[in-house]
């Protein structure tokens, strides 16, 4: 950590190592002890030490004041301009792990028939909609113990559009609507 050193000349020295304690020489290593140090300084004070090294090198881009608006402000600008005499760290490139590769998902083929599990709802549904009568709402929700809009968002959903196939649809001659698989 730098730290800071404040001689009675208002010249500001910045050490990598807390230098030893020397009279008429105020240190300190962050923003927090600087506002400390200086509780008791005049505003006149911040003034003096801000123009002292205003314009000087590596501060040629800072221009002198003649009063700073409150404590705070004069603290948090000397602070600021300060750390242009920190020495910048050497940058360092990280290590770098190489990334592993993911396993990628098997193609699986478009033209396999999709296939429901043995004994599951869905292979019971399949196979009343593969009967050449196909099979009507009521049949299935008998069948499979489902309210009317699960039957129609099944038949939909996972038939229609996760498994592909074609579901006719049509009004029987007794007014209820029958369900089968197309070609």
């Amino acid at each position: 950590m730098t730290t800071f050193t404040l001689d009675s000349d208002k010249n500001i020295t910045a050490y990598d190592a807390t230098p030893a304690a020397q009279d008429n020489v105020v240190a300190f290593a962050t923003e927090k002890e600087l506002t400390k140090v200086s509780a008791d300084w005049p505003i006149t004070r911040f003034v003096e030490v801000w123009n002292a090294f205003a314009g000087a090198p590596p501060f040629g881009d800072l221009k002198p004041v003649k009063k700073f608006t409150d404590r705070k402000t004069a603290v948090a600008r000397i602070w600021k301009a300060i750390q242009a005499l920190t020495p910048a760290p050497a940058p360092q490139a990280a290590p770098v792990a190489p990334k592993k590769a993911k396993a990628a998902k098997q193609a699986t083929a478009k033209d396999a028939t999709p296939t429901a599990r043995d004994g599951s709802k869905k292979a019971i549904v399949l196979d009343m909609l593969k009967r050449p009568e196909g099979a009507t709402l009521a049949d299935i929700m008998s069948a499979t113990a489902w309210q009317a809009h699960s039957v129609r968002g099944f038949i939909s959903g996972s038939l229609g559009k996760k498994m592909g196939l074609k579901i006719e649809s049509a009004k029987r001659d007794d007014g209820q609507r029958a369900y089968k698989l197309g070609q």
